[in-house]
């Protein structure tokens, strides 16, 4: 069973999506975590509108990378530029993917402004995971389209 770790800054929205959906779509084919350089809790927003699409991520926790360095990780993929550039070295053959979401709880404005902004992230995210698990963990030859995929071993 392949081991995958979503990275991203604080662990709190984008790859608190990630590992939802990930889960999602690998069903039992995969074991999926998720981390942060640092932790800041899992945001209530990511919550929410994960619940509109029918995934329970109210049990997730925030946790820090140093938490997984004894798990030997099969694929590690970073959310954010800032965890790429601050992603420690892993002893592991991982592959590494990286795509640069943007952060939601950046958004601005009125709280429906701000929860569209958190729904268009989700979005992407979904579409990424699912082309994610075709492509790696189903065996699909589906190439992730992203400008950002740094896949190399």
């Amino acid at each position: 069973m392949k081991n995958i770790l979503v990275l991203c800054t604080g662990n709190s929205c984008r790859s608190q999506i990630a590992e939802g959906y990930l889960r999602h779509f690998a069903k039992d084919e995969a074991r999926i975590y998720s981390a942060g350089v640092e932790t800041h809790g899992v945001n209530p927003r990511a919550i929410a509108i994960m619940k509109e699409d029918g995934l329970d991520i109210s049990h997730h926790t925030s946790n820090n990378v140093e938490e997984y360095f004894d798990i030997d990780f099969d694929y590690v993929i970073t959310v954010c530029d800032n965890a790429k550039e601050r992603c420690p070295y892993f002893p592991t053959k991982a592959q590494k993917f990286h795509h640069n979401f943007p952060d939601p709880a950046k958004a601005t404005g009125t709280e429906e402004e701000i929860m569209a902004e958190f729904r268009a992230v989700r979005e992407m995210i979904k579409a990424y995971s699912e082309q994610f698990i075709q492509a790696h963990i189903n065996g699909h030859t589906l190439i992730i389209d992203s400008d950002d995929t740094d896949n190399h071993t």
